[in-house]
């Protein structure tokens, strides 16, 4: 990445979040203002929030790793140090994995190491963790990705029986588990639904929009469409998909501003109110790193941005969401998913010492290699036909310390290249530099 003057920085800056984000702050700005005010923060806030800024630095940068085929694996794509937590999988079994595939796509694998040690590097530094210590932590990730990507490949860990549980974890991703263990589908329910005349109902609340008759019929049909996409076995009896309420959903996280959503209330596995399931319908968002990736046979393969992240999503998760599956409305992809009581996000805010942070990032760096190794039963995607264990242990081959020293300097130095983005970022969006977004609406 050559360097360039702060000024010329600034207006590339500029130039890729008007591509990327342009047509989406001209339909909602004011979610735009909210995004990017939660991004002017920090350092680490504006980093999740601008994957598009880091695929377009990868574009022109120089990658000994990746080869014909590490170069088109599977990849999350955006894989930070908070995008990691729990979720009960398709067997009813409490898992720690990777939460979050609004980008995943093909690419080269070590752009989700990459990511992922420039992401703790700056985590690390808001804890005022030293130099030192940050180079401890990203290695002790990428030596834990190395050494279960070649357990994959030698036959020590059996791929289809990999997954961070209860059982085979401790710390703080065991206390994450156990909390997760906790949460009831009740709570979820009492918190966003209400019962009356005997029957449940959204809740009225911040974010929450009646939908019209003629929105509510697309959505419903989008659903009847949506049904058929759920793999074969693991579909419920068909009174689990009745639709008993339909909302208009906002105020998602920072990746998600300005995308319609919805959520849909249905009835569950039983007429019993307690079992009644929330799924969120979201139209897909351009993945990242599609925009670097020159590749027809890839971009062709997708119906649209709901189809690939659900099919990312089953590539990359070894126990897929059963409710997982996608549908459109108006020519627009979305992506169907439960809104699940048992998702808890690894919280790092009582994680301050480096001999705490250690422990996770090593489970991290496991739970990376089994993303890029192991796939749910129902993938079904063509795109991948070799193993990628195979793949990433040829491309290392005995290089594995330059391979670590490669992903131990790119973290820190693109650390400091995010900071410094940061400051520019800032300075941009408050003096207006950012098209639609000139002139603070009024009251902001």
């Amino acid at each position: 990445m050559s360097e360039q003057s702060p000024h010329d920085r600034m207006a590339e800056i500029v130039e890729v979040f008007t591509v990327a984000f342009g047509d989406m702050i001209t339909e909602d700005p004011a979610a735009f203002r909210k995004k990017f005010r939660k991004m002017a923060d920090n350092p680490f806030a504006f980093y999740r929030g601008s994957a598009c800024l880091f695929y377009n630095d990868m574009a022109t940068a120089e990658d000994r790793w990746a080869d014909e085929r590490t170069s088109r694996i599977w990849i999350q794509a955006d894989l930070h140090a908070e995008n990691f937590g729990t979720y009960m999988d398709s067997a009813g079994q409490f898992v720690f994995d990777v939460n979050d595939f609004d980008e995943a796509y093909l690419g080269s694998f070590t752009w989700d190491i990459k990511r992922f040690c420039a992401s703790v590097a700056l985590l690390a530094r808001r804890k005022a963790v030293s130099d030192a210590d940050i180079e401890m932590l990203i290695e002790t990730y990428v030596r834990s990705y190395v050494d279960m990507v070649r357990a994959f490949h030698n036959g020590s860990r059996a791929e289809q029986d990999f997954k961070l549980h209860l059982r085979n974890t401790e710390g703080p991703v065991h206390d994450v588990l156990l909390d997760a263990r906790m949460n009831t589908r009740i709570s979820l329910l009492a918190s966003t639904t209400v019962v009356e005349n005997y029957e449940r109902r959204f809740r009225p609340g911040k974010g929450v929009r009646r939908l019209g008759e003629d929105e509510h019929a697309l959505v419903l049909q989008a659903f009847t469409r949506y049904l058929d996409t759920i793999p074969e076995h693991k579909r419920f009896r068909s009174i689990t998909y009745d639709v008993k309420d339909i909302v208009g959903r906002s105020g998602f996280g920072i990746g998600s501003a300005g995308l319609p959503a919805y959520n849909i209330l249905v009835e569950g596995q039983t007429e019993a109110l307690e079992n009644d399931v929330i799924l969120s319908m979201k139209q897909g968002n351009v993945a990242a790193p599609s925009r670097i990736v020159q590749d027809e046979r890839i971009r062709n393969y997708f119906r649209h941005h709901g189809h690939r992240t659900a099919v990312s999503q089953r590539a990359l998760q070894a126990h897929a969401d059963p409710w997982l599956g996608y549908t459109e409305i108006g020519g627009a992809g979305y992506i169907v998913s439960e809104l699940s009581p048992y998702v808890s996000d690894l919280d790092w805010s009582d994680l301050t010492e480096p001999n705490e942070m250690r422990p996770v990032v090593e489970y991290l760096g496991q739970a990376t290699a089994g993303m890029h190794c192991v796939s749910d039963a129902d993938s079904d995607q063509t795109l991948v036909e070799f193993q990628s264990e195979e793949a990433i242990v040829a491309a290392i081959g005995s290089g594995e310390e330059e391979f670590v020293r490669d992903m131990v300097d790119f973290g820190q130095s693109y650390a400091r290249r995010t900071r410094a983005d940061h400051e520019l970022f800032v300075d941009a969006f408050r003096n207006g530099e950012i098209p639609g977004l000139e002139r603070a609406a009024p009251g902001d």
